[in-house]
């Protein structure tokens, strides 16, 4: 590792941060992670701690928006849009209607499923590399049917996944009850993901990401960005306490929040909050070993270190609004019925904010309008999954090397 001279602030310190930054770090540039709070403590901490490689396909399919309408309607619906967010959320969703358009929709899956490609490998790659890779499981993921309707439902799913080459395998009733007995009898379908795999705990990884960076020099600062100077290209930023911190490069990678600080720069992103809730049950009563989807029901079950995790479910109603826990207890009640041995006892509840773009892809762009600017936001729902490979194609385009994959396709100025 040689010091180029050069300083890179990385602001934000969740999972997509901490990668870019240790990923710098191994390329010589000096760099400071900066964010209001600890390393981890957003989204990252309380995702479903899924290695989600078959996830990539966009929400704007036509098999998903047009049950939005019924959702809505629903109280317990997979979508709940907050009546007072309606107007403020309209533009966003004008945007996500216009990526359902069947060609729009081919490109944004071969987009997604290009990152989706090399999560697994990038991450147990990274994992080794910070001495934790024995956090990854070795099991898949199971998704959930009952029913030929519900299969059906989810057929669209099935067939980009086909399209593109990942791995899958469609079981009957009796495997899924050898591969996991406390699955409701109910279930007579499933089909097996066997790379979507699971962290034992989402905060460590980037707790042990950031010791890591620490530990080849790189600075970690705890401080809200006010605002930013720049000539001919980025100067410095300068935080709410006073503190000004020159810069050479500066990356934006502070998850659904970067859209404030890029408006500040004049380059507006059509970046929107999903709001995802989980409840972490430490006393399930119960082992399992894959993590578990229900697509029909919308929710997710991961086995973790301090348990078992129950989420999903998407709430629109910004950065601001309160958390709304009945959401959290949708999905147990529904863990529940796929799960019918499982105890809900020594419970925590959790809201995070999700970086949701209107087509699903994210964005890993250098600035249209500002040298030495970069962004790194919009992972949605896939943020651990694209860390280890964000991280890595970010320090190839940053220090100047071809990235690996084109990354014309995730540029900011694309909407």
């Amino acid at each position: 590792m040689t010091d180029t001279g050069w300083t890179t602030l990385v602001i934000g310190a969740g999972v997509i941060g901490a990668a870019i930054a240790h990923e710098l770090k191994k390329r010589g540039r000096r760099v400071i992670l900066v964010d209001r709070d600890a390393p981890g403590r957003g989204a990252s901490y309380g995702n479903m701690a899924s290695i989600a490689v078959t996830e990539f396909m966009p929400s704007s399919r036509p098999s998903v928006w047009r049950q939005i309408p019924g959702w809505l309607m629903d109280p317990e619906g997979a979508v709940c849009v907050r009546p007072a967010y309606m107007p403020r959320l309209t533009p966003w969703f004008l945007r996500f209607l216009a990526a359902s358009r069947p060609r729009k929709l081919r490109d944004l899956e071969a987009q997604g499923a290009a990152l989706c490609k090399r999560a697994l490998p990038d991450t147990q790659a990274l994992l080794l590399e910070i001495g934790a890779a024995d956090d990854l499981s070795q099991e898949g993921c199971l998704s959930l049917y009952t029913g030929k309707a519900e299969f059906a439902a989810d057929r669209d799913h099935i067939e980009i996944l086909e399209r593109f080459g990942f791995r899958h395998e469609i079981l009957g009733h009796n495997a899924i009850r050898d591969l996991e007995p406390e699955i409701t009898a109910k279930i007579d379908r499933a089909v097996l993901f066997p790379d979507n795999r699971s962290l034992k705990d989402p905060y460590r990884y980037v707790t042990r990401l950031v010791e890591r960076f620490e530990g080849l020099g790189g600075t970690v600062l705890r401080g809200t960005v006010a605002d930013f100077e720049r000539g001919a290209r980025i100067e410095a930023v300068r935080l709410v306490d006073g503190t000004r911190l020159a810069a050479d490069e500066v990356v934006l990678c502070a998850g659904a929040f970067t859209a404030r600080l890029s408006k500040k720069l004049g380059e507006p992103i059509p970046l929107e909050t999903e709001r995802g809730y989980h409840t972490q049950i430490a006393k399930p009563g119960i082992s399992i070993r894959h993590s578990i989807i229900w697509p029909a029901r919308a929710f997710m079950v991961t086995p973790t270190a301090g348990g078992i995790r129950v989420g999903g479910t998407v709430e629109m109603a910004g950065l601001e609004a309160p958390p709304d826990y009945r959401r959290a207890k949708i999905t147990v009640k529904r863990a529940c019925e796929a799960l019918p041995n499982l105890t809900v006892e020594d419970t925590t509840e959790w809201m995070g904010h999700r970086p949701a773009l209107p087509d699903t892809v994210p964005v890993m762009s250098a600035s249209a309008k500002i040298p030495g600017v970069y962004y790194a936001t919009g992972h949605g729902h896939l943020g651990l999954t694209y860390a280890a490979t964000c991280g890595r194609l970010m320090g190839q385009l940053i220090t100047g090397e071809r990235p690996e994959i084109d990354l014309h396709p995730y540029r900011i100025n694309r909407f």
